[in-house]
């Protein structure tokens, strides 16, 4: 019984792991396709409008 629950455990850490793994490969390649857009446009930044101030400033990456 102790080796089912083990492997159980093993088991969710693993599914845990490869969902972390899939969403920052996602957000890295979110990162590269805009970089790619910014460079084939010449530009400096992407801008986007804050919806409290309407002000616009350029996107951060996280």
């Amino acid at each position: 019984m102790p080796q089912l629950i083990f492997f159980a455990l093993l088991g969710v850490a693993g599914y845990i792991g490869y969902r972390s793994f899939v969403r920052e490969a996602e957000r890295v390649t979110a990162k590269a396709r805009r970089a790619e857009t910014e460079r084939q446009a010449g530009s400096q930044g992407t801008l986007v409008k804050d919806p409290k101030t309407g002000e616009y400033h350029l996107l951060k990456d996280r």
